[in-house]
């Protein structure tokens, strides 16, 4: 198609949430909930209900797994526990998606970053260890900025970073909080099918909607029309 009737034309930066995105860790995230609730004698969850809790930090995550009853004292002991479990079982099980790694390789002459709720530290250590960290230029957690998504805090501070406009930017998620950061700040919002939060992205859709990153390169080129 022409490249007028594209518009993601002038998108050149990429901005991707990192749990249900670019890792599947949910199964980590799950193991490391369920042992701080055995740690606070606590009934254990399944894992459908901890993934429906991902998505807004470690700390938010402790709480709704705590329960609606739990004060500030037991969410902070539950939080130090989970924080300390999931450092040293973060990658047991957790992989990158299918075609991420294939999708980042032909988008890696973009500027990309990762902006996540999840802390920074662990976040760093998981690409890391996954071999992901090569294709960002910055790397940011909830506990990196004052507010977290979907303000738009994190992602303002990497357009001026990168030296980019909101309308060059693309930001790639999987949750409704992802595209209502998109819309705070001004940017574009491309959701993936395959992670946690595609429900939620039925009353928020993204601009785009993607069922693997393989994908994208080519909305972004103007190779594939959105009308089919």
């Amino acid at each position: 198609m022409p490249e007028n009737h594209n518009p993601f034309s002038e998108v050149r930066v990429l901005i991707f949430d990192l749990d249900g995105t670019l890792i599947d860790s949910k199964l980590d995230l799950a193991h490391a909930v369920n042992a701080t609730l055995e740690h606070m004698k606590r009934a254990q969850l399944t894992h459908e209900k901890i993934y429906s809790y991902v998505g807004n930090g470690a700390p938010m995550l402790v709480r709704r797994a705590l329960g609606e009853g739990a004060s500030d004292e037991e969410v902070d002991t539950g939080l130090a526990h989970f924080l300390s479990y999931y450092r040293a079982h973060m990658l047991d099980n957790t992989v990158p998606y299918p075609g991420v790694r294939e999708g980042l390789t032909l988008l890696e002459k973009r500027p990309m970053a990762v902006l996540t709720n999840k802390p920074v530290h662990f976040s760093r250590a998981i690409l890391d260890g996954l071999g992901l960290m090569r294709y960002f230029r910055y790397v940011y957690g909830g506990n990196s900025f004052e507010k977290k998504k979907p303000h738009p805090m994190g992602t303002e501070t990497i357009l001026r970073e990168l030296g980019a406009a909101p309308h060059e930017a693309m930001i790639v998620g999987d949750s409704d909080v992802d595209v209502r950061t998109a819309r705070n700040a001004g940017t574009w919002a491309c959701g993936v099918s395959y992670g946690l939060g595609l429900e939620g992205m039925k009353a928020h859709p993204p601009d785009l909607m993607l069922d693997s990153l393989v994908d994208l390169p080519a909305y972004l080129n103007g190779q594939t029309d959105l009308a089919e």
